[in-house]
């Protein structure tokens, strides 16, 4: 269960990513600078490696949503999709992508959709696999978000979108601010479907902010639901990436 937003800027752009998991769940590790096939790339990391997004120096965005509304056909030797973003996040580009991607037993993950930003060329590449079949769809370079949730997806994703499209009309759209406080909102009402998310069971539990602009690029995080009082101050970036 996750809700990511996408702002392009004239110079690259930002995003945000709230992770909704179950209370019970492990908490999250902090992002951390890292190589990889001789990029920097800086992810926060479940205690066992996997990540649900990452940030290469080429100001390339991974993030990785599951997708629910499609029933899953796998029962036993599950590989987690926590592995997918840490085996190409170093990719700069969609061809890099597919190759990786063509690399990892998907027969035994379950159902996700895998978005990508590649700022260069101006392109949104969503990968999606339905345990049957990995197929691509591409977005133009605009404002957008993308929703998921094991409580009720179709809902969720109809409630979040408008709130979405109602916050557009704010004079702050696409500002850092507007997007944190997107990212804190409980409209209609604290439950399951806002876009901070509460439930007995499970919650929003961590933030994470992305932005690119033309000489560098900075991944920011908390841990905890982003409306909690702990989080209300964003902090600076945590690990801000060489040049583009």
């Amino acid at each position: 269960m996750c809700t990511v937003t996408f702002m392009p800027r004239r110079t690259g752009y930002c995003l945000a990513m709230n992770r909704d998991e179950e209370r019970t769940r492990a908490t999250g590790l902090p992002p951390a600078l890292r190589k990889h096939i001789g990029r920097q790339v800086v992810y926060p990391s479940e205690p066992d490696g996997g990540t649900w997004i990452a940030l290469n120096d080429e100001g390339v965005t991974f993030a990785l949503i599951n997708w629910y509304s499609i029933p899953s056909r796998i029962t036993s030797n599950i590989v987690s999709r926590g592995l997918i973003i840490p085996s190409l996040c170093g990719a700069d580009s969609e061809m890099l992508a597919d190759e990786v991607l063509a690399t990892l037993r998907l027969t035994r993950i379950k159902p996700f959709r895998l978005i990508g930003m590649f700022p260069a060329t101006q392109e949104i590449v969503e990968w999606r696999w339905d345990s049957r079949q990995l197929s691509r769809k591409y977005h133009r370079w605009r404002a957008r978000q993308w929703i998921s949730s094991g409580f009720d997806e179709p809902t969720a994703q109809k409630i979040r979108s408008r709130t979405f499209r109602l916050t557009k009309a704010q004079r702050s759209f696409g500002t850092i601010a507007w997007l944190r406080r997107l990212h804190r909102s409980h409209s209609p009402h604290s439950g399951p479907f806002s876009t901070c998310m509460h439930r007995d069971d499970a919650c929003t539990v961590s933030y994470t902010e992305v932005e690119v602009v033309r000489r560098s690029s900075g991944m920011r995080h908390i841990c905890g639901a982003p409306c909690n009082s702990q989080a209300s101050e964003i902090p600076p970036a945590l690990t801000t990436l060489r040049g583009l």
